[in-house]
């Protein structure tokens, strides 16, 4: 019989609207050496993935792999190319993310993935990410993994799940549209998240109508999701339907894909957009409505 507690967590991933998405530590830990497998690493702290890391696990740093070295936008199509290839991740690689903070930088490079077109069915979480490994015991290593290199053919960008600034303009009293940001930055109080004052913005707010939801509010505190239940009592309770096109934002993208993702994958919502440009853009735009 397996552990009692791993039959609980994997009960727990059934529930959601696409529990394909989302891996245990334990399945992770079973599939290591699984050559169709590449398990990536994404941090806040860029830095974690040196102090140790999964065994085989490549690192994928949000900002100097994912982000354009000159215009503030993400790499274009053949950087994506690029960068999946010096990984050793080809289009029939299964990739599962995992990282720091409960995710986030986990699922932003998910989305980015998605993003580019790889299959749904080839992208997972590691449910609890870096915290619920480590908290487990289980094995970490500073051995830097090498792969040969592999071919890459990314699809053109998919726009079903990106919103850009005017998009946002339209939504406002028509479309869902979510902050999930603390509520010192939804109020204008902050115009940053604590600790990070080069992601601020001119003006401190929301985009009118938007609702405040804070991405935390999907997490427990051991990293992972809370139950499926759990999260369709949240949304709908602050009124996000299934069926409602809805835009979710936070300063630059990370914490908000964290909540596309519980919103697309999670509980099965259709029209769900991370708006990556959030509030960096929004509050330092020229005539753009801002609500405190």
């Amino acid at each position: 019989m397996g552990s009692p507690l791993l039959h609980g967590e994997e009960e727990k991933l059934a529930e959601y609207a696409h529990p394909e998405m989302l891996v245990t530590t334990q399945w992770v830990a079973d599939h290591l050496t699984d050559a169709s497998i590449r398990i990536a690493e994404s941090d806040e702290d860029v830095m974690l993935y040196e102090v140790g890391h999964i065994p085989g696990a490549v690192k994928i740093d949000w900002h100097t792999d994912l982000q354009h070295p000159l215009r503030r936008d993400f790499v274009d199509k053949e950087g994506f190319e690029k960068l999946c290839a010096q990984r050793g991740i080809s289009n029939d690689t299964t990739v599962v993310f995992y990282g720091d903070r409960s995710n986030w930088f986990a699922i932003y490079s998910l989305w980015l993935f998605r993003y580019y077109g790889h299959a749904e069915s080839k992208l997972k979480v590691m449910d609890g990410g870096r915290q619920k490994w480590e908290a487990e015991g289980r094995p970490l290593t500073k051995e830097v993994p090498t792969y040969p290199q592999a071919t890459y053919k990314a699809k053109d960008a998919d726009a079903s799940v990106r919103a850009r600034r005017d998009e946002v303009l339209a939504a406002i009293n028509k479309k869902n549209i979510i902050d999930v940001r603390s509520p010192a930055e939804y109020s204008g109080e902050a115009l940053h998240m604590a600790n990070y004052p080069q992601e601020g913005a001119m003006r401190g707010g929301h985009v009118p109508t938007a609702k405040s939801i804070p991405w935390s509010m999907a997490a427990n505190a051991d990293g992972t999701f809370k139950s499926a239940d759990e999260l369709k009592t949240l949304y709908e309770g602050k009124g996000v339907r299934p069926n409602d096109p809805t835009i979710a934002y936070c300063r630059i993208g990370e914490r908000s894909s964290h909540t596309w993702f519980v919103l697309h994958y999670l509980l099965g919502y259709n029209d769900v957009k991370n708006y990556d440009g959030s509030w960096t853009e929004w509050g330092s735009l020229v005539d753009v409505p801002i609500e405190r």
